[in-house]
């Protein structure tokens, strides 16, 4: 699955908004830059009317005056356009910074479920090539357009007020200009918008292959993935090529375009001249200001090619927005109780028909077929076909009915496959179950509104995120309010060493494995939710650690209902009750004492765990 593209007309609409949003700055830019342009002209009028004056018989006197006039115009010209110019820096800033701002925030707000699926290329390219992308014409290339038309709509009007006659040949550009860009763009918009999802899933295989290299190695997939880059980064070449060919003809065409006035101008104007119609100052402004358009309307034509990578970039950007986010959500009643009932979805596979070099499914990230599910089914994301044996679905859970109490920590084992993250997906509403319910308070749990349930309801899986800045800049992530004594606290809960003005990232201290989940633990702590999922959370950590930050976190996390999904069984020992699965069933449910006195599975995974 790919993120959705927007269209052309949401697009303009979504950056009129943004304009509006900066009206005053937007209005002050076109007076600066109104008042550059008009000032502009007033050189080659002057030009103009000296050389009639020298025709007709003139003083040295009027002639200094008019050399004076025109290095005034020209020095208020000048202070003019810097300012308009530091204008259009300064709105390009703004409109840049919401436009980035927007799409982090949609990002950062669409369902795990909708992220996970979207794959790690899309999501990477859209967040990074495509701002970086607009960011060159918002905050340079759209400054430029606004000069450049204004330039060329003040210039033109000039021209035709100075001579009719003459003036009007700079009209010749309107019949053969629209039609080289509309040549240009009916090609140029698809190939940009291609060489956007080409270079995403560069990104993608690159970074999946980098950050899973231990089971590329393990799988024997390395020839594999090499063979699926050097198949993008031949498209890739190939769209290169073909958006070069096509840019080198809009560029001949343009320059073709934008200079024939100027040659028509002195034929005409010198005909003219001759005949006596027109003045040869007249002639000479025309002319000059010809040459004075031509810049700023190859401008254009160059911006507009810009204007296509960033045109694509910002429908991929604006998609975000229209990415399935999951169902309605309502409000939630009070209370905390969490009830589980009837929880029953099955597990929908594909199977592949192009698998390379006896890969496997999914080929390491590669996007999988899309999978249909009917109401009794659920298509869980990420399913990979583990052989040609499967059936067309296999049932993950089996009418799993679980009363969880509110304050109870109830530990989930079994062993791999046995359905236990699915079932804490459920609990922390990231999928909704194809059948049953899942309530939290009398609430389901996929219809919780987003800002209640995150701040809520936590899961916390062995992924961590450690993000570039401060040890504090990563703990306010989870509570903005957060006081220094408290993110102290915290990071004392889960017994990590680290200053909260210490640089994390690149270029700076980089954490271990373990102590990156520790951070990841003590933003929970700060977030302090009422319902905690804790998915092997703890798996990176030696075992001495995870111990005591277990412990710690229990101490914390006292009155509140937790569900630790783990591998480690001192985890059961200390909870409530314990839940063992096997092929998506709750087959035994009690304390730790009272599971061990019954002798069944789980005094025999108990007995296993000691002796190891």
């Amino acid at each position: 699955m790919r993120l959705p593209v927007a269209s052309t007309r949401t697009v303009i609409r979504r950056l009129l908004g943004i304009f509006q949003d900066h009206g005053s700055e937007f209005v002050w830019l076109l007076v600066f830059q109104l008042a550059a342009a008009i000032a502009g002209v007033i050189a080659p009028m002057m030009i103009g009317r000296a050389i009639n004056a020298v025709s007709a018989g003139t003083t040295v006197r009027f002639i200094v005056s008019t050399i004076i006039t025109v290095l005034a115009v020209a020095g208020v010209q000048v202070a003019l356009t810097y300012v308009a110019s530091y204008r259009a820096q300064i709105f390009g800033q703004k409109v840049f910074t919401q436009l980035r701002n927007g799409v982090i925030h949609s990002v950062t707000h669409l369902p795990l479920e909708t992220v996970e699926a979207a794959g790690t290329g899309d999501l990477l390219g859209r967040t990074t090539n495509d701002v970086d992308r607009v960011r060159y014409f918002v905050e340079d290339g759209l400054s430029r357009f606004i000069v450049a038309v204004t330039t060329v709509v003040v210039t033109l009007t000039a021209a035709i007020v100075t001579s009719p006659q003459v003036g009007v040949v700079i009209l010749v550009v309107a019949v053969p200009l629209p039609l080289v860009l509309r040549w240009y763009l009916r090609r140029a918009t698809p190939s940009y918008l291609a060489n956007s999802a080409i270079g995403a899933s560069v990104d993608g295989v690159v970074s999946e292959t980098v950050e899973q290299a231990t089971t590329v190695d393990a799988l024997s997939l390395g020839r594999t993935r090499l063979s699926r880059l050097d198949t993008l980064v031949a498209e890739t070449v190939n769209s290169e090529v073909y958006t070069s060919f096509l840019r080198i003809g809009f560029n001949w065409g343009v320059l073709a375009t934008v200079y024939s006035p100027v040659v028509i101008a002195l034929l005409w104007g010198g005909y003219l001249t001759g005949t006596g119609a027109v003045s040869l100052g007249a002639t000479t402004t025309v002319v000059m200001y010809c040459l004075q358009i031509a810049g700023p309307l190859q401008g254009i034509s160059w911006l507009m090619d810009e204007a296509q990578f960033a045109g694509a970039s910002l429908a991929r950007i604006f998609g975000v927005d229209n990415a399935d986010r999951g169902p309605e959500r309502d409000e939630m009643p009070a209370g905390q109780n969490l009830e589980i009932r009837d929880v029953c979805f099955t597990y929908e596979v594909a199977e592949r028909n192009d698998l390379r070099g006896g890969a496997g499914p999914e080929a390491m990230g590669e996007p999988a077929p899309d999978s249909a599910a009917s109401e009794q089914d659920f298509a869980a994301p990420g399913a990979e076909v583990a052989g040609p044996e499967l059936e067309a679905s296999d049932e993950v859970l089996h009418h799993v009915t679980l009363d969880i109490r509110p304050g109870e920590t109830l530990a989930i084992v079994g062993p791999s496959g046995a359905g236990k993250s699915t079932l804490g997906r459920l609990i922390a509403g990231i999928n909704p179950p194809s059948a049953g319910w899942v309530q939290i308070g009398g609430a389901d749990v996929s219809k919780i509104p987003e800002s209640v349930l995150h701040r809520e309801v936590a899961l916390v899986t062995q992924e961590h995120h450690v993000f570039v800045g401060t040890v504090a800049d990563n703990l306010r992530l989870a509570n903005e309010a957060a006081t220094e004594v408290e993110m102290r606290e915290a990071l004392r809960t889960v017994e990590l060493e680290v200053a909260l003005d210490e640089q994390l990232g690149s270029g700076a201290r980089i954490l271990t494995p373990a102590q990156a989940q520790q951070l990841a633990l003590a933003r929970i702590v700060l977030l302090d939710p009422q319902v905690l999922v804790l998915d092997e959370a703890t798996s990176l950590l030696d075992p001495t650690a995870a111990r005591s930050t277990e412990r710690a976190m229990a101490r914390v996390l006292r009155g509140r209902t937790v569900i630790a999904i783990a591998h480690r069984l001192y985890t059961a020992h200390d909870a409530d009750r314990v839940a063992v699965m096997e092929n998506g069933r709750v087959v035994e449910l009690g304390s730790h004492d009272e599971l061990v006195t019954r002798g069944g599975q789980y005094a025999s995974l108990w007995e296993t765990w000691q002796r190891s």
